[in-house]
């Protein structure tokens, strides 16, 4: 009897046992140009954003959380390859039909976490490019997503200004009809006869206002030429509905397996064309109504991993791929009806500047039972996802890879005394370390190094951005957030030491120990 007793007590406690060693899911929800005052749980939004509120008050807001990059391109290479953009030339906004940007055989986060035991998808926006030299609309979609550590994606494979609107489902085009082939051209018209922007201009549901005046879909103009695909084009307005029903299904196919979710939001990039129930809803345009999406978005992923029992065993991290824009190539409102709201709190700058405004975003982790609820002033960055989230995992990050991102996990689980990072480097969309502006952030302060005029015809902000003076600017943070009082010249030897840093920092090719 004795016996039957501890074997049944065996039998039983051995799923427990097991249940409590199963490594953790991890769910990337990646915003598109959402500032630090976009969302109500850091004190600026003029709207509320109750589910991200949700998740940083059972988790760690941090005020010191950034991307690497005030783009959305080297920010994602950053995300998945761990390695500063700038270090690989070439690295700016990906173009309509431009190759893949992280190849295969490059050691990645979802390689790492596949590597330890995980199904990885990404599910939303790629921006990275497809294919060899370029993608083949209507074959196969590879090199792509799966042959650098995904195991599915169902995504955008540009980004929503820019053409093809159309989805991939891991190596195709989703729902691509062959009787009528996609042709995609990134500066040529393809058929003389298509509408673009120019020629009909006022057919248009949103002008536009710089670029973004080629072929029309949906009412809408677009960087680039397509024709075709008709079967396979999606309406802008379901982009959020479609996303969050594939990462629901996701979810729901891998609770009994740990998981890696990159969920890429488009929300609130342009053109934003948030679905009719959200329109009108922020009181300050179509801009503040996709965050209002996001936000919805967020709740949704949140109650996919309560209703399959994962929420004790699920680190959610909320982030942004850059800072703040307003009018980025549309008349959507984004100017004329912010009213008082300050998308990037209180810095300047936005998307494509080095200043706070355009890498410090908000950043939030949440894990019930493992992460306290709080505030975090620690530098955090996404760049250490693959560091970080490999420790999590249990699996080593290879020498020669992952080149700046360092194993912040105590810090991003909240631990009592631990450090973030020391010292970062923000880029903009500079393609090379020559000819990129460079933020450095080295404990509370701040070198500006500029080579660039800020010259997008993009109204990053309400705000003027200040002009330069001179190459270096040197700021204390604590003091002047808003990075207006360059002290350069009254600490030139700080100011020589942080460009020395920085100088040793790019020269060295990597940044981890």
């Amino acid at each position: 009897m004795k016996i039957l007793t501890l074997a049944g007590v065996f039998l039983i406690s051995l799923p427990i046992s097991r249940a409590d060693e199963r490594k953790p899911n991890i769910i990337v929800i990646m915003a598109d140009d959402v500032g630090y005052g976009d969302i109500s749980s850091y004190g600026y939004a003029s709207f509320k954003t109750p589910n991200i509120d949700k998740l940083a008050a059972e988790g760690s807001r941090f005020t010191s959380g950034y991307c690497s990059a005030s783009t959305c391109t080297p920010t994602r290479y950053s995300l998945l390859t761990g390695t500063y953009a700038f270090r690989k030339r070439g690295m700016g906004i990906a173009p309509p039909s431009g190759p893949a940007l992280i190849r295969p055989g490059t050691v990645t986060l979802p390689s790492l976490l596949q590597q330890a035991g995980y199904r990885t998808a990404v599910v939303g926006k790629w921006h990275l490019g497809l294919g060899e030299t370029k993608p083949d609309w209507n074959g196969e979609l590879k090199p792509g997503p799966l042959e650098i550590g995904f195991h599915e994606c169902f995504m955008l494979p540009t980004t929503n200004d820019r053409v093809p609107q159309v989805f991939v489902k891991n190596h195709r085009v989703h729902k691509l009809d062959p009787a009528d082939p996609l042709t995609v051209s990134d500066n040529k018209p393809i058929d003389p006869d298509e509408p673009t922007g120019i020629t009909h201009r006022d057919t248009l549901k949103m002008n536009w206002t710089h670029g973004h005046n080629a072929t029309i879909h949906n009412g809408i103009s677009r960087i680039g030429y397509y024709t075709g695909g008709k079967a396979a084009r999606f309406r802008d307005e379901d982009l959020g509905d479609i996303w969050v029903e594939e990462s629901r299904k996701f979810i729901a196919a891998n609770k009994d397996q740990p998981f890696f979710l990159f969920f890429a939001s488009h929300d609130n990039h342009v053109p934003r064309t948030p679905h009719e129930r959200f329109q009108g809803k922020s009181g300050t345009g179509l801009r503040g109504d996709s965050v209002l999406q996001l936000d919805w978005c967020v709740g949704e992923i949140m109650r996919a991993v309560e209703e399959n029992d994962l929420t004790g065993n699920t680190l959610i991290v909320f982030c942004s791929d850059n800072g703040p824009v307003l009018d980025d190539g549309y008349e959507d409102g984004s100017i004329t009806e912010l009213g008082d709201h300050e998308p990037a709190g209180p810095f300047t700058g936005g998307k494509y500047t080095v200043y706070e405004g355009g890498t410090r975003t908000p950043f939030i982790t949440r894990w019930p039972g493992k992460i306290p609820a709080g505030v975090s002033d620690e530098i955090v960055c996404t760049i250490d996802f693959a560091a970080s989230f490999a420790a999590l995992a249990g699996t080593p990050v290879p020498a020669d890879a992952c080149l700046d991102s360092l194993d912040i996990l105590p810090a991003l689980l909240g631990e009592k005394d631990a450090k973030g990072r020391a010292e970062l480097i923000q880029q903009d969309n500079g393609t090379k370390a020559g000819n990129a502006d460079f933020g450095f952030r080295s404990g509370d302060w701040k070198l500006i190094r500029r080579s660039n005029k800020y010259d997008s015809k993009a109204t990053i902000s309400k705000h003027p951005i200040p002009p330069l003076k001179g190459r270096h600017t040197l700021h204390f943070l604590p003091e002047d957030p808003a990075e207006r009082n360059d002290l350069s010249k009254e600490s030139p030897e700080k100011t020589a030491e942080l460009i020395k840093r920085l100088d040793e920092i790019i020269a060295a090719g990597k940044s981890k120990p």
